[in-house]
């Protein structure tokens, strides 16, 4: 039953939809238009986190959800307070995130023009959000902002923004309102798209698309098992579908950690040229393809190198997925649980048994070490190996997030991590945002105070946002920031020498990181060699658990490129016409010749 409030100002009204959300908190930096918001947070137990840039609050609030499954908040001042947000609303928007964007607009009560900020914050939102919506009386602003995190939260998820009025924070009697805190229902006046009342049921497969399947699976001798981050929900059966088929799995980037990647049957974190020769060469072995909660987007094929074995079953819980990029032989619209479920029920019915295949295990099992031997041997190059480091980190903090950067971080992280658990990999995938991981690092330790949360973030990356970790200093946050120093952006460094053979624009001005840690209250330890690796980390730990945060500064071996660096190269090179590669090649040759290399 509803229950009658006496009549309450704006910003107390959005503080209670808020509380009523368990939205624990808002990110962001106050302003002049939303100054009694604040002080109506002050008064709640939602809090607000003051961050030093809006496009970090936008990453923590997007690091909050998937390290917890908490939903983060973004407060921000007309303007400029969004469009510094807008990059991390963006990430959201195209990794599937969550997100509610708590906007505040010029006054609408003045018939003023040329007002500060005057902008139109919905326009510009509109193309990276589900839904932007502008409340205009007091009595909407309740079912605004529940209706907007219930849009958020339902498949497929993503960012939602409120542009409230700031009449309607600054002048309470024009908020003033009846309003009940039950059962939020649509106000006509909001514009289109209608907020929901609740999430629309999710979809579930027919019977028959089912059965199709479970015949097209049954019927392969190896299949392929794809999941990415859409199969979250599915996670407890996906093991039993993956040992029910006996089939390599394989995982989109975001998708890491969604199956266990310790299980015999885990082959890689990617598939096609991106990945190792041994991850291939099983894919290679099979003759159809599941693939569930995932896109086949540019980023997670390395750049579209992956052509999925014949016939491909897809399902995804957004009917605009299946057949975009691949045509496959079976459509399916459903959510990944319900959908895995029923074939389970289907494969069982059939009551076939396939036993344990001991080659392909042995073959994985054999491959995943050798790309673990070859990412650890040393290169001669001096610095850090990165292998040896991400091994070294996970063996001291085992149930840490790792929030990787756009890059080679990520790529490396990829690579070299092996996670057993969802919400423990983030990273910036199809917007490939720089500056993601310290503030992303920064909301998983919000949502996961228990854990320590890992940020490997690139020299050029840290430039961006590594002033955050600031706000990590005055949480006393157990995050550790793991700077990964070669004076240049490794990644598109490494492109350019491949094809150029020469780098334009990518070096990176040194710093003194040590004096930018003292700065902001954080120590800061030196990693230089493979021999200090075990003292620096061990002391580092040794900060997390006070807890406090903490930094490294690594110099970090870039030399060997990542598997996925190498088969974007090979890749993109193989979809240019034959004259194309014939000058790149040409080009390439004649600068090397002329380098005397």
């Amino acid at each position: 039953m509803a229950v009658r409030m006496a009549k309450m100002a704006g910003a107390d009204i959005v503080v209670r939809a808020l509380e009523d959300e368990a939205i624990p908190f808002t990110f962001g930096i106050p302003g002049t238009h939303n100054i009694e918001l604040y002080d109506a947070l002050a008064r709640s137990s939602v809090r607000p986190i003051l961050v030093t840039d809006e496009q970090s609050a936008s990453f923590m609030a997007d690091g909050l959800w998937r390290a917890s499954g908490l939903l983060g908040c973004v407060n921000v001042v007309p303007g400029a307070g969004l469009t510094h947000a807008l990059s991390g609303i963006a990430e959201a928007y195209l990794d599937g995130v969550p997100m509610l964007v708590l906007g505040c607009g010029i006054r609408t009560d003045t018939g003023h023009a040329y007002q500060l900020h005057d902008v139109d914050q919905l326009a510009i939102a509109r193309p990276v959000t589900k839904g932007v919506f502008r409340p205009l009386h007091g009595s909407q602003l309740y079912d605004a902002v529940r209706g907007a995190c219930t849009l958020a939260l339902a498949a497929p998820p993503g960012p939602v923004m409120v542009e409230v009025p700031a009449n309607l924070y600054l002048l309470p009697n024009a908020a003033a309102a009846e309003v009940e805190v039950e059962a939020p229902s649509l106000d006509a006046h909001l514009p289109a798209p209608a907020i929901p009342d609740a999430p629309p049921p999710l979809p579930v497969p027919e019977p028959e698309i089912v059965r199709r399947a479970a015949e097209i699976l049954l019927g392969a001798r190896r299949p392929l098992l794809y999941f990415g981050l859409g199969a979250a929900g599915a996670a407890r059966d996906l093991v039993r579908l993956a040992e029910r088929l006996e089939a390599p799995v394989f995982t989109t980037l975001s998708g890491k950690g969604v199956f266990p990647e310790s299980h015999p049957l885990a082959a890689w974190p990617g598939c096609g040229d991106a990945a190792p020769p041994f991850a291939r060469a099983i894919a290679d072995s099979c003759d159809a393809t599941l693939a569930v909660g995932c896109r086949f987007a540019e980023v997670g094929t390395g750049s579209y190198g992956f052509d999925p074995p014949a016939p491909l079953i897809h399902v995804d819980v957004d009917p605009r997925v299946p057949g975009r990029n691949i045509a496959p032989e079976l459509s399916v619209v459903s959510d990944a649980a319900a959908f895995v479920s029923a074939l389970l029920e289907s494969l069982d019915a059939e009551g076939l048994e396939r036993l344990p295949d001991p080659e392909l295990r042995t073959s994985l099992q054999s491959g995943v070490e050798q790309a673990a031997r070859e990412m650890s041997s040393p290169t001669g190059e001096g610095g850090v190996n990165p292998g040896l480091l991400l091994t070294a980190l996970q063996k001291r903090l085992p149930a840490a997030s790792y929030a990787s950067d756009s890059g080679n971080g990520t790529f490396l992280a990829a690579e070299g991590l092996r996670l057993d658990e969802q919400r423990r990999f983030l990273a910036p995938i199809d917007y490939s945002c720089m500056g993601y991981s310290v503030p992303a690092a920064i909301g998983a330790a919000f949502g996961r105070p228990e854990r320590p949360s890992v940020a490997l973030v690139g020299d050029g990356a840290f430039l961006m946002t590594g002033l955050e970790m600031l706000t990590a200093a005055t949480r006393s946050l157990p995050v550790l920031f793991v700077v990964l120093r070669d004076r240049e952006l490794a990644q598109i460094a490494q492109f350019q020498a491949t094809a150029f053979n020469r780098r334009t624009g990518s070096q990176v001005p040194d710093y003194e990181l040590s004096a930018i840690c003292a700065g902001v209250g954080i120590e800061c330890l030196e990693l230089r060699s493979y021999k200090q690796m075990a003292g620096v980390l061990d002391a580092a730990c040794a900060v997390l658990a006070e807890p406090r945060p903490v930094a490294i500064d690594v110099a970090i071996d870039y030399s060997r490129k990542t598997w996925f660096t190498r088969g974007v190269v090979k890749t993109n090179f193989r979809r240019l016409p034959w004259s194309a590669r014939l000058r790149f090649v040409a080009r390439a040759l004649g600068r090397r010749l002329s380098s005397g290399d």
